[in-house]
């Protein structure tokens, strides 16, 4: 990767700002996101804030007329509300198409189904596939294991309804991003444990995967600046658990990155941005070869100080991509 020249440097020898280092056409988008702390007392403003900004961009983006969207509520598995959730199917697809259980991100304490409407049906559209988007319950007012409760609600309704769906049942995989790709995983952890329900593959971008991190006193350069910072990061962690992160009791279908074995786990995909907060969660070197996990992780930056992160060391061997 070319890498201009370097800002003024603080004393400890850390770059003042890694904006130099942004895409130019991300900038722009960086500019508009709304720059607040996080915590309890700024949660609701910051929903709101976040909210006025998805209003304001959503209707810019082009129309995607060929997909049909239907709504479900699914009962929730402890009885509970239940979990809404959107259904994008190709309008002219025919016969039974593959499945995408899709979970948007927020940190665990925002966000909806609603504003991935575009990309659910992007996906739908260019993949030929059905994808199915959770509106699963938010931290704090709901910790764990609401979320990931609702998650395999959703996917037990996926399976239930194949046949109604017109969709494969053995051709149902899973997605997210942020929040959503921890989800994601945490969910491929519960299904392969219970063995009641079928995840043919997953794809995990920039997954929100360990609540150590939270609380690692290491704290890489260039990563986490923009959009999710070190403070949101810790804040998501201790309002999805309901305590500090970085215990030694956590389950791993809370922070997945926790899991003991990843025997048995679907096919894999992980993406990264090199500037994005969890680079140091998400990539590892390839040091772990024992696992018979296929995966593929994409990122334009590579790790250079280990740190034992079972997610990460999911292939046979590694396959990184520039």
């Amino acid at each position: 990767m070319l890498v201009p020249a370097k800002p003024t440097m603080h004393s400890d020898m850390q770059p003042m700002t890694t904006r130099y280092l942004l895409d130019p056409q991300l900038a722009a988008a960086v500019d508009r996101w709304p720059v607040l702390p996080l915590n309890l007392e700024t949660l609701d403003a910051r929903r709101a804030a976040r909210a006025q900004l998805m209003e304001m961009l959503l209707p810019g983006l082009p129309p995607i007329t060929e997909i049909q969207i239907g709504e479900h509520h699914v009962s929730a598995v402890d009885g509970g509300a239940a979990v809404r959730v959107l259904v994008y199917r190709p309008v002219e697809a025919t016969g039974l198409l593959p499945a995408l259980l899709w979970i948007h991100g927020g940190g665990y304490v925002d966000g909806c189904a609603d504003w991935d409407n575009h990309l659910a049906s992007t996906i739908a559209r260019e993949a030929k596939c059905c994808v199915v988007s959770v509106d699963y319950r938010l931290a704090p007012e709901t910790p764990f294991p609401g979320a990931i409760d609702d998650c395999y609600a959703a996917l037990g309704w996926l399976h239930a309804n194949a046949a109604e769906l017109r969709i494969d049942p053995q051709r149902i995989g899973t997605a997210g991003i942020s929040a959503g790709g921890g989800l994601a995983a945490a969910l491929a952890l519960m299904a392969r444990d219970r063995g009641e329900l079928k995840v043919s593959f997953q794809v995990l971008l920039q997954p929100m995967l360990d609540d150590r991190h939270a609380v690692d006193s290491y704290s890489h350069p260039f990563a986490g600046e923009f959009i999710w910072t070190r403070e949101h990061n810790h804040f998501g962690w201790l309002a999805l658990l309901g305590r500090e992160p970085g215990g030694d009791d956590v389950s791993p279908y809370a922070a997945a990155a926790r899991a003991e074995s990843l025997q048995g786990l679907p096919p894999t995909f992980i993406s990264v941005g090199a500037l994005d907060l969890f680079v140091e969660e998400n990539v590892s070197p390839p040091s772990c070869t024992c696992i018979p996990v296929p995966v593929m992780v994409s990122s334009s930056w590579r790790r250079t100080r280990p740190r034992p992160n079972c997610m990460t060391r999911l292939s046979s061997p590694p396959c990184v991509a520039p």
